[in-house]
């Protein structure tokens, strides 16, 4: 006998979705916070760079994932 899936209400969708991105947020400036680091400490900024242009990806993309998944621009 198959069990019925249970569905989430739209509050605790994004309860938990807030979870989830908030890490991605965390990552992004944790990269971006090594980029600086590895800029200053090496007193070369190329390489630092790269970490800094990577963590601002990954703030990119967590704003299009709010953007797109609650349709804030409505």
């Amino acid at each position: 006998m198959a069990r019925s899936k249970r569905r989430m209400t739209e509050e605790q969708e994004f309860e938990i979705m807030k979870l989830v991105l908030d890490k991605f947020l965390w990552l992004g400036f944790i990269v971006m916070g090594w980029g600086m680091y590895t800029s200053i400490r090496d007193s070369t900024i190329l390489p630092g760079l790269w970490y800094m242009v990577a963590g601002a990806v990954v703030l990119f993309l967590f704003t299009v994932i709010i953007v797109k998944e609650y349709e804030v621009w409505k």
